[in-house]
C-alpha cells in the first residue's frame, strides 16, 4: 500500500529513561476524571520526537502521559524511568509507576519512540556496549510498551513502535542497531497475530524511517540533503490519525517511511 504525504523520521537518538511524577504542565494532579478526554502514553517523552508528540495530542486536548529518564513539562503526568542494568528491574518499575498512575483507567494510544543510534561492525571495540546501549534503548523500551498495551490499553486502541528501514537488511557497520531494530520488527509482527495479547480490535503498528529531521542531526550532519529527512511533525500528524481510525494499517505492519524532496511515501509491508 503506498500513500503520498507532504512533509516528514531516523536515527531516535539516546533518550534513556527515572520514579514517578502526578505533576504535569500545569503543575498539579492530572484531571482523568473526565471521561470523553482521549488519554496517550508516550515512552521516550522527552526526545526529540517524543516531545514533538506530546505537543501535537496536547493541541488536540489529549491527556499525555510520558516516560522517560526526564520529565517532560508540556505533559499532563510523568513517568520517570530509572536507570539499571537489569531489565526485569525496569519493566517491572516502569510497569508499577504506570499502574499507580492510571490505576482502573485505559489509554487510547501508546505510542513507544524511544531509541537511539550508535554505530560499529562487529569487530569494533564498542561492539558489546553500542549493542548493550542499543538493545536497552529499543528493545526493552518497545518490549515494555508492548505489555502496557495489554494492561491499559482501551479495545480498539493503538500501540506504535519505531522500528529502522535499515533492518530490513544488513547492517554490517551498526550491527547492533540494526539487530535491535530488527527484534523490534519482529516484535511488532508478533503482536499481530492471534492470541498476542492485546486488547480487543487493538493496532500495533511500527513505523521504518530512513532519517528524522531532529536538531541533532542537523548539527552532526550539516551538509545532508535535509529534503530526504522526515519531519517530526509528520509523524506526530501520522500517529494522530492512526489513533483516531484514520488510514490505520492493519495490526502487524511494519510502515516505511521515505521521504524524497520534501514528500514523504508510507509503504505497508
Amino acid at each position: 500500500k503506498h500513500r503520498r504525504r507532504g512533509n516528514d523520521f531516523t536515527n531516535l537518538l539516546p533518550y534513556f529513561f527515572s520514579s514517578l511524577s502526578l505533576t504535569g504542565a500545569a503543575g498539579v494532579l492530572p484531571n482523568m476524571a473526565a471521561a470523553d478526554v482521549h488519554k496517550v502514553i508516550i515512552y521516550g517523552g522527552k526526545g526529540a520526537l517524543g516531545s514533538k508528540c506530546v505537543q501535537y495530542f496536547r493541541s488536540k486536548q489529549w491527556w499525555v502521559a510520558c516516560i522517560d529518564i526526564n520529565a517532560n513539562e508540556e505533559a499532563n503526568a510523568n513517568v520517570t524511568v530509572q536507570t539499571t542494568d537489569s531489565f526485569n528491574e525496569q519493566a517491572s518499575q516502569v510497569t508499577a509507576d504506570v499502574g499507580e498512575l492510571l490505576g482502573e483507567k485505559k489509554v487510547d494510544a501508546i505510542l513507544c519512540v524511544a531509541g537511539g543510534w550508535a554505530g560499529g561492525s562487529a569487530k569494533a571495540k564498542v561492539m558489546y556496549k553500542n549493542a548493550d546501549l542499543m538493545w536497552k534503548q529499543s528493545v526493552w523500551t518497545s518490549t515494555i510498551s508492548s505489555h502496557l498495551a495489554t494492561k491499559y490499553l482501551k479495545d480498539g486502541g493503538l500501540l506504535t513502535l519505531a522500528g529502522a528501514k535499515a533492518s530490513l537488511g544488513p547492517t554490517p557497520g551498526m550491527i547492533g542497531y540494526g539487530m535491535a531494530k530488527a527484534a523490534v520488527h519482529q516484535l511488532c509482527q508478533s503482536l499481530g497475530g492471534p492470541n498476542s495479547g492485546l486488547p480487543a480490535g487493538a493496532a500495533a503498528i511500527a513505523i521504518l524511517p530512513v532519517t528524522l529531521d531532529t536538531p541533532m542531526n542537523r548539527k552532526s550532519m550539516p551538509d545532508a540533503d535535509v529534503g530526504s529527512w522526515t519531519p517530526l511533525e509528520y509523524i506526530a500528524e501520522l500517529f494522530y490519525k492512526w489513533a483516531t481510525g484514520e488510514e490505520r494499517p492493519a495490526s502487524g505492519s511494519l510502515v516505511q517511511l521515505v521521504t524524497t524532496d520534501g514528500k514523504t511515501e508510507e509503504t505497508a509491508i
